[in-house]
């Protein structure tokens, strides 16, 4: 609870803020103290120092889990803003502004770590989705935004409708909003089969697919992350979609038996659809952002892998696959951000005129490929050995790792660009100081690379 109310009250600070302070530079320090007042009241709940008591009349349950997660979403969020507070004030004029809606979404993000209602469900996602139609539309004199924001909101409440009539099917089997265990049958000890909670299921399933952009409901995401600020892309990219990934993962945890064999056969069908569209369609973009929102699409297959059955390599390899994949693409959009274009071409020669910048940006590349040493690799191992130990069959495992195979090629035709084809890359001036900023991201993947397990530790201790 904590977390959710101070959230909030830091929003509405920052709303103030924009009337009441001027300074670009102290609206983005004033974010970055109540993003780390946000983490210490998120520890003191979770280690029990100090809690705002609230009846919540079981609506909300705060686990470990939970509060672990929003800490790593917090965290992720204060690195977020301290590399692009720069990039965040060219856009409009009231920085502050901006700052006050992430606080809005990291609102709907605790309570999407904590709901156990399916009604707290629908209420996190429209506090996590109205603030960022509002940041996709955000450039308001580029026709592209504004076309993307209609299209983010009109698919968005589409899809809002679909989740509702679910939330409604599975009310009107259940009489209750609560997730509630599977009957079972006394005879097979099978689930019993129970025909509008399963449509309402598909339907909360199908709601869901399309937050996290999962195929066949991923048709917004090209669009929409190519023509919001790019800056606002990469937020949007990782703590948006690892919150959503991570309310998916607490809904179908225990509902997902509900719908017995059909279950087994449309999760498969989802996560190749999602990274057969993701990968190829990614080989043959030319655009570097276009390229990164149609990879992002295939890195949520490999993230729903999660959902196939319960166990620990499911749990931790979603939190490691999220911390991961954030912190990489962060980097990415960070040095796509200070290009003057976004084509493969716009790179050619980075590496002879700014190698340390080519250097951190291989990293974050050969991370999301999922190359050995980077963070990337072992969250792929995760969500590998989760699908294994899960009893998925062998067919899905060898897709998953072709799929992965061909991620690598589109990957490293930027890193080809940037150190084996002649050229001067479109770049605006880079600082030393943001380049040391990408620089600890870039080692913060190596370290998880190498020691995955320092990010489980405070889960279970």
């Amino acid at each position: 609870m904590n977390a959710i109310i101070f959230s909030a009250f830091f929003g509405v600070v920052m709303m103030f803020c924009s009337w009441g302070i001027k300074s670009a530079g102290a609206q983005k320090n004033i974010t970055l103290f109540g993003l780390l007042v946000l983490i210490l009241a998120n520890l003191a709940q979770m280690n029990g120092w100090w809690v705002i008591d609230f009846d919540t009349k079981g609506m909300l349950a705060f686990n470990r889990f939970g509060l672990y997660t929003n800490t790593i979403l917090f965290g992720l969020t204060f690195i977020y803003i301290w590399i692009n507070g720069e990039e965040i004030e060219k856009i409009g004029n009231h920085a502050a502004d901006f700052y006050a809606l992430f606080f809005f979404i990291l609102c709907g993000v605790s309570v999407l770590t904590s709901f156990d209602n399916l009604l707290m469900l629908f209420i996190g996602i429209e506090i996590l989705s109205i603030p960022l139609y509002i940041l996709t539309g955000a450039d308001k004199k580029n026709l592209l935004s504004n076309e993307a924001s209609l299209k983010y909101f009109l698919m968005g409440s589409f899809s809002t409708g679909i989740l509702l009539l679910g939330i409604t099917f599975i009310y009107g089997a259940t009489g209750s909003f609560h997730l509630a265990t599977p009957i079972l049958n006394t005879t097979t000890g099978l689930p019993r089969e129970q025909f509008l909670l399963a449509g309402g299921l598909i339907l909360l399933f199908a709601a869901l697919n399309f937050k996290v952009s999962a195929a066949p409901f991923h048709f917004w995401t090209p669009d929409v992350y190519d023509g919001a600020p790019t800056v606002f892309t990469s937020f949007m990219a990782t703590i948006v979609k690892a919150a959503a990934f991570i309310a998916f993962f607490i809904v179908f945890e225990s509902q997902s038996k509900a719908l017995g064999y059909t279950w087994n056969i449309i999760l498969p069908f989802v996560i190749v659809a999602t990274l057969l569209v993701g990968n190829i369609t990614a080989v043959f973009q030319r655009s570097v952002k276009r390229m990164l929102a149609y990879s992002s699409i295939a890195q949520a297959g490999f993230m729903l892998f999660a959902l196939y059955g319960k166990s620990n390599f499911a749990t931790e390899g979603l939190l490691l696959y999220a911390v991961v994949y954030s912190l990489a693409t962060i980097g990415v959009f960070g040095v796509l951000v200070k290009m003057k274009e976004y084509s493969f071409d716009a790179f050619n020669g980075l590496a002879k005129a700014h190698p340390l910048l080519a250097f951190t940006t291989t990293i974050f590349l050969c991370s999301l490929a999922g190359i050995p040493i980077t963070g990337g690799f072992f969250a792929k191992y995760y969500m590998l050995n989760a699908l294994y130990v899960a009893g998925a069959g062998l067919w899905l495992l060898i897709t998953a790792i072709i799929f992965a195979a061909i991620s690598v090629y589109y990957y490293f035709k930027l890193i080809q660009a940037m150190y084996f084809t002649p050229g001067v890359p479109a770049l605006q001036e880079v600082s030393n100081a943001y380049q040391y900023k990408l620089v600890f991201i870039a080692i913060l993947l190596l370290v998880l690379g190498i020691l995955p397990s320092v990010l489980f530790n405070y889960l279970y201790f």
